[in-house]
């Protein structure tokens, strides 16, 4: 899976950067190739039907033994776990509520670990992507969100999901960045200069 390369993430940069010259929010954006790496994906699936095909198969035929039941259910585990550990068949294996319930996890955890919930009047807000699992969040602070209903990121969101989707990540990214800062220039507007969190994109490989 190809991330943003460095000139990419410098676009982005920027992109925030114009924006903070008009508002009193700190922003940071996250982009994760995945939020898991669902390692145990492939081997409960290819457990499930090692364990309920050949046995299946016992209703209609009996040219298989006891033996010959172990053996065929030990080699189609084997063969079942390395196809599903391959990226493009593990994502499609997964729920999209588990895929989606770890994203979230991990949007959460960017959004303490990169300080957003100790800026100067709780005004961070983080704009979270997670790649493989096609998951846009953004997640404002008290600051902010007493003054912008939550329900004003959905479109916002929306957009953002579909153009991740398409493999349009940097498109998406500069697009959702304008449009969280039309709303922030009106509802949290710049009152003094201030910087405190670094303008870059964080990638998590």
């Amino acid at each position: 899976m190809r991330l943003l390369t460095q000139a990419e993430c410098q676009l982005v940069a920027e992109a925030i950067e114009r924006i903070e010259r008009d508002t009193d929010a700190e922003l940071v954006t996250v982009l994760a190739a995945q939020a898991d790496d669902y390692r145990y994906i492939p081997l409960l699936w290819a457990s499930l039907v090692a364990l309920v095909l050949p046995a299946a198969l016992l209703l209609f035929t009996d040219w298989l033994g006891a033996v010959e039941l172990l053996l065929v259910q030990w080699a189609l585990f084997v063969v079942l776990a390395m196809v599903f550990r391959m990226p493009s068949v593990t994502t499609r294996l997964i729920p999209r509520s588990v895929r989606h319930w770890r994203a979230c996890n991990l949007a959460r955890r960017q959004f303490i670990e990169q300080n957003l919930h100790h800026t100067e009047g709780d005004t961070g807000i983080l704009i979270f992507v997670s790649e493989a699992e096609r998951y846009v969040e953004i997640i404002a602070d008290r600051g902010i969100s007493s003054r912008i209903d939550d329900r004003a990121w959905e479109s916002i969101v929306a957009a953002f999901t579909e153009q991740v989707r398409a493999g349009q990540v940097l498109e998406g990214f500069i697009i959702c960045i304008e449009a969280c800062g039309a709303l922030l220039r009106q509802h949290v507007p710049k009152t003094h200069p201030r910087n405190e969190l670094p303008n870059r994109l964080v990638v998590l490989e």
